[in-house]
């Protein structure tokens, strides 16, 4: 059995992804880890960081993005589909350049990958999710954050990246262009898998925060649409009151230790108080989504009502 990692990157460093700590966090596990290198602008150093791994794992992919031939965000779908392609392995383990494994998890995900290996019903695998949202100490356990999402599929032609590389589907005769298409579309068939990613795409300094916003939003808007919407915005991120986000009482992977060393933006934090009511409010601050939220958690076992399923779950 072999097992390939996958991912893809444009101006990650430059961003505060922790995409050196997402490839290292499963190194360990794969036998080889394949990314796609975006062009990105001349200060990003993601590149050189992914070779100071110094890993003969790792294989790079440079691409070049075409936002107009992949609007709406699917240009994250294609470069995913692009590292997807040129795996080897049975399995594939997708990683976004902000989500990490704790090493606790490598030998369940190992053990459950062999286990499931001949059992050809088994088109991917569903991991559960921990959102960290403003530092390392507050999390998400809230409703609307998806809880769930595919992260390991077999190495299929037929599968391929969907929307803007949020998850995955079977789309047979795909025309390698349109990644948001809905017709023809089908939700794999995955089995739970009991191991998380921690998910970081929250965890940033505020200015850095607003920034990533802002590449994100180009990507899916288009560059005239994203400076208008940014240009009357603040500078810096305002992530609201941390005391509506639950704390977390866990361990982080210990290859983000040097990130959770550089955390030096406690003072541009809010950590009680109201919210500002100069902003729209944020999903988890809204009182129906609070009164979801407390029924998801304290009568429904933590099951989101509504929660829109990606995928067909099996009982394996």
């Amino acid at each position: 059995m072999k097992i390939s990692g996958f991912s893809f990157v444009r101006n990650g460093i430059k961003l505060y992804y922790p995409v050196v700590e997402t490839i290292k966090s499963i190194l360990p596990l794969v036998d080889e880890f394949v990314i796609a290198v975006g062009k990105g602008d001349k200060d990003d150093t993601s590149r050189k960081k992914i070779e100071e791994i110094y890993s003969p794992k790792i294989r790079i992919i440079d691409t070049v993005w075409d936002i107009e031939k992949f609007p709406r965000g699917m240009e994250h779908a294609h470069q995913t589909d692009i590292a997807k392609n040129a795996c080897i392995g049975d399995w594939l383990f997708y990683l976004q350049g902000d989500e990490v494994i704790h090493e606790k998890d490598l030998s369940i995900i190992h053990n459950r990958c062999e286990q499931l290996l001949n059992k050809s019903e088994v088109e991917g695998m569903l991991f559960k999710y921990l959102h960290f949202w403003g530092d390392y100490e507050h999390y998400h356990k809230s409703h609307g954050w998806y809880p769930y999402e595919i992260r390991i599929i077999r190495n299929d032609p037929d599968i391929h990246s969907w929307e803007s590389a949020q998850s995955f589907r079977r789309i047979p005769h795909f025309d390698g262009v349109h990644y948001r298409q809905q017709e023809n579309t089908y939700k794999l068939k995955v089995a739970l898998i009991d191991a998380y990613v921690y998910h970081y795409g929250w965890v940033r300094p505020p200015h850095l925060m607003q920034n990533k916003r802002r590449y994100f939003h180009t990507n899916h808007w288009g560059s005239k649409r994203a400076k208008e919407h940014y240009d009357k915005l603040d500078e810096y991120f305002d992530y609201g009151p941390l005391d509506q986000i639950e704390v977390f009482q866990g361990t982080h992977p210990a290859v983000m230790e040097q990130k959770l060393s550089e955390f030096d933006w406690q003072e541009k934090l809010q950590f009680s108080g109201k919210p500002n009511t100069l902003r729209e409010k944020y999903k988890h601050e809204k009182l129906r989504n609070k009164i979801l939220t407390w029924f998801e958690n304290h009568l429904n076992k933590g099951n989101q009502i509504g929660y829109f399923k990606n995928f067909i779950l099996l009982d394996v």
